[in-house]
């Protein structure tokens, strides 16, 4: 939408640069927000440095950095997003480990903006390692949470068509007004021709257009409202529920364009009140702006509560969390005296490190702009559902809602599923073009189900337990898995959100896995694996680990305690998974006669067999039992070499190897 001019909307003077280098040319314009200008002579400046003389030096090194970055900047604050990627690109090419996390975030855009989605799932998780701890943008780009595919795999739902009223220049942010339809747009054909400087387009107005039956399409009425126009800029426009007020963004203009310090005219948020009377429909009387403006800071994009009780806006304001963040104050006292409360942000739910704007709140959600949650490239439409007063996770509404450019404004009738929303993607016929939909009345659900395995071994599981919690720990559902280990949830589910499944087994240890449903109706398949506490893998073998078996001086016998409680650990994982087959192995440390402990082990081995054949095992399932004697120490404690008594105890053991794969037929 080139882009800002839709969204915060800065405007300056012309300032005489003649006597200014092209790079200090390029930043004031940069800096008066002039980006398209900027970006001319910054690619001049790259190709400068680039055919000139080698970058060697730490202060060339550095001015290269940074035109670099400056010229992706300028491109992608106008939404250019093929040549803001060229930058970028060679910004992270040439400068790797340098590039902040936040240049990697808009190179994470504008891979998106470009359709390389493939290369922005690697980007996002390079975001995810080299942001900030607090950035909740780098858990979400991590492999943990929603991924692009994600995004891509939601279901369509909404039927868009451009409008007849678009022109060639920003059309966006309609409104419904008395059954017709106010929006912005820079078309001039009917009144003012100045040119904003930033893209080279008339100002914004507040236009009125004609809804036909079914509010597929609009046709162009001519100025909503002249009390309103002016010749800066309108936009971004939400009444009160009745009607009788308006809520709109207008510069910070009060006879001339006030700047704050840097020379930036921010944005106002205005109030003003219908005039009465059967010939001003269109009349407004009392404008003024709303107490929480300032001129150190933007304020705009109203929207009201359907109650009327609450007005919701984007700002810059100290308390930000990052570019631009959602507020809302509370609407007080009546037509005769109002008052607000005091703004308050709608916190790291909603906001986050990059923008969030375009708000739009109906009876169950609240509706935004946003490039900091993750999408498709640029602005986003999210949908956050409104639960019990709060706020809860925002879902992407997918394509072709959104598309790798920006799209923005969304308003809609949950009566009818029917609205509107802004897009600048090619295939419009301006800049920003105002597109009717259809939201389809689809019912996204998802079951979840799946299998539980041995991690080593990958036997299935019977009797297993599961238990799915939503996000804030609630148990919502629980099974076991059957025979074959498969289990399945009952509970039906709402599509792209965020669960978590515990599973547990005696003598197994217990673990969660987060997992979020799959955006399309259907079944979401989770394998699940749960470690044995007593099946381990050593040495590339399978083996049964228990606590060694103590025998008396001398002896082989199997005594009632100590030993049949570890023995009776082998009978019961073999009765668990019953085509398991081993094979016992007896070892001595070095004391004694190689011949003597040889032969004792080997006893010992046998009778460990015995005593295990006698609780009920098969014995062609244990396929040998051998004692090794001496021959295999684990240390180096052989003839003659003076170990302790600990050193020694390490050799003494007995080993029961699985030697037969127990998912084998």
């Amino acid at each position: 939408m080139r882009k800002i001019i839709t969204l915060f909307i800065f405007c300056s003077i012309t300032c005489a640069f003649a006597q200014d280098s092209n790079t200090q040319k390029a930043d004031r314009l940069f800096d008066k927000m002039w980006y398209k200008e900027a970006a001319v002579l910054y690619e001049k400046e790259v190709q400068k440095i680039e055919n000139g003389k080698p970058v060697v030096s730490q202060e060339q090194r550095q001015e290269y950095f940074r035109v670099l970055k400056r010229a992706g900047d300028a491109h992608y604050f106008n939404t250019d997003m093929e040549n803001a990627f060229r930058y970028y690109d060679d910004l992270v090419s040439k400068f790797n480990t340098e590039v902040p996390a936040e240049y990697i975030f808009r190179y994470v855009h504008t891979l998106e903006g470009t359709e390389k989605y493939s290369d922005a799932k690697y980007w996002m998780k390079e975001f995810a390692n080299r942001a900030e701890a607090n950035d909740d943008r780098s858990e979400e780009f991590s492999q943990a949470k929603v991924k692009i595919e994600d995004i891509l795999a939601i279901e369509p739902h909404f039927l868009l068509k451009n409008l007849s009223i678009n022109t060639k220049f920003s059309d966006f942010g309609a409104m419904y007004y008395n059954g017709q339809l106010v929006y912005s747009s820079a078309d001039s054909s009917n009144f003012h021709t100045r040119l904003y400087q930033w893209n080279k387009q008339p100002y914004l107005n507040f236009f009125i257009g004609n809804l036909d039956q079914i509010q597929s399409d609009a046709t162009k009425v001519g100025e909503f409202s002249k009390d309103l126009n002016t010749k800066y800029h309108e936009a971004s426009i939400a009444f009160s529920p009745d009607e009788s007020v308006v809520y709109f963004t207008r510069n910070n203009y009060d006879g001339k364009l006030g700047r704050d310090g840097k020379g930036t005219n921010n944005l106002k948020i205005y109030r003003a009140e219908h005039k009465k009377g059967k010939d001003s429909l269109y009349g407004w009387k009392n404008i003024k702006e709303l107490p929480f403006n300032s001129d150190d800071y933007s304020v705009g994009h109203p929207a009201v509560s359907p109650d009327g009780k609450k007005l919701y806006f984007v700002s810059d304001m100290p308390g930000t969390i990052g570019g631009t963040d959602i507020f809302v104050v509370d609407i007080l006292g009546d037509d005769d005296y109002v008052e607000f409360s005091k703004p308050r942000n709608l916190g790291e739910k909603i906001n986050t490190p990059a923008r969030e704007m375009f708000p739009f709140v109906t009876e169950n959600a609240l509706f935004f702009a946003s490039d900091g949650h993750l999408g498709l490239g640029g602005l986003d439409v999210f949908e956050s559902i409104i639960k019990d007063s709060t706020y809860q996770k925002p879902t992407n509404l997918g394509a072709p809602l959104n598309s790798d450019l920006d799209d923005f404004s969304f308003i809609i009738n949950e009566e009818t599923n029917r609205g509107f929303v802004s897009s600048n993607r090619l295939s419009g016929k301006g800049d920003d073009d105002i597109y009717s939909f259809i939201r389809e009345s689809i019912t996204c659900e998802q079951l979840i189900r799946g299998h539980v395995a041995n991690t080593v071994t990958g036997e299935t599981i019977s009797s297993g337990k599961l238990v799915l919690c939503g996000e804030n720990g609630t148990v919502l559902d629980s099974t076991l898995t059957d025979l074959n280990g498969r289990y399945k949830f009952d509970r039906i589910l709402p599509c792209a959100t965020h669960y978590n499944i515990e599973v547990s087994k005696e003598d197994y240890e217990p673990r969660d896995k987060a997992v979020i449903t799959l955006a399309q109706s259907g079944e979401t398949i989770v394998p699940l694996g749960l470690a044995h506490k007593l099946i381990v893998k050593e040495d590339g073998l399978l083996k049964i680990k228990i606590n060694n078996i103590y025998f008396d001086l001398d002896k082989s016998n199997i005594k009632p305690g100590q030993a049949t409680d570890e023995l009776n650990k082998i009978v019961k994982i073999m009765n668990e998974y019953p085509k398991m087959h081993i094979k016992i192995e007896s070892h001595t440390d070095s004391r004694a006669s190689d011949a003597y402990n040889l032969a004792l082990s080997d006893r010992r081995a046998k009778s460990t067999r015995d005593y295990i054949i006698s609780q009920g095992i098969e014995a062609n399932r244990i396929e040998s039992a051998i004692g090794y004697g001496e021959t295999q120490l684990l240390n180096k404690c052989s003839n003659g070499v003076p170990c302790t008594s600990e050193e020694h105890q390490l050799n003494r053991r007995s080993e029961f190897i699985i030697l037969k794969r127990i998912t084998e037929d």
